[in-house]
């Protein structure tokens, strides 16, 4: 392949990179995204009168999830200790901001955890609301998750 070297294939062979020797250290990760929902859905949201439930406290639950089982849905991610995650919603008139800041003692970053945190805090909204947000059709014409980024990562 032009000389490129991978860092997880090894003889055509895929593995995980070998972290025993990089220091354990502090490290938080926050990474953050957004779901854009109908302003009637963000009203029942905020009503609390979404049929299945507490969309957001939801959301936090399943977000905390994701971020204790990143390992076992990305490949190449290692177990890593997580010492703290907390998950924080910002409302607008029509989306939802996760957010998402996991910490940990480890040998390697805890980027991967953060954005699988967000990424099913917003999928999980969406699951909450799928029933208002769909048209006539079946669709989701206006509902759309978007900006899922690391907006920080730290070592200290």
């Amino acid at each position: 392949m032009n000389g490129t070297t991978f860092t997880h294939i090894t003889d055509d062979r895929a593995s995980m990179v070998d972290i025993s020797e990089k220091d354990v250290i502090r490290r938080r990760a926050t990474a953050t995204g957004r779901i854009n929902l109908s302003e009637g859905t963000i009203a029942a949201i905020n009503a609390g009168s979404v049929e299945k439930g507490n969309v957001l406290a939801t959301a936090r639950v399943a977000a905390i999830l994701a971020v204790k089982e990143t390992s076992s849905i990305i490949p190449m991610c290692h177990q890593i200790p997580v010492a703290s995650i907390d998950v924080d919603f910002e409302m607008m008139d029509h989306a939802i901001q996760a957010v998402v800041e996991v910490k940990s003692v480890s040998r390697t970053g805890v980027e991967m955890e953060a954005l699988c945190g967000v990424s099913v805090a917003l999928l999980t909204i969406w699951d909450m609301v799928k029933s208002a947000e769909k048209d006539e059709s079946g669709n989701y014409p206006a509902t759309a998750i978007s900006d899922i980024r690391v907006v920080e990562k730290v070592k200290y």
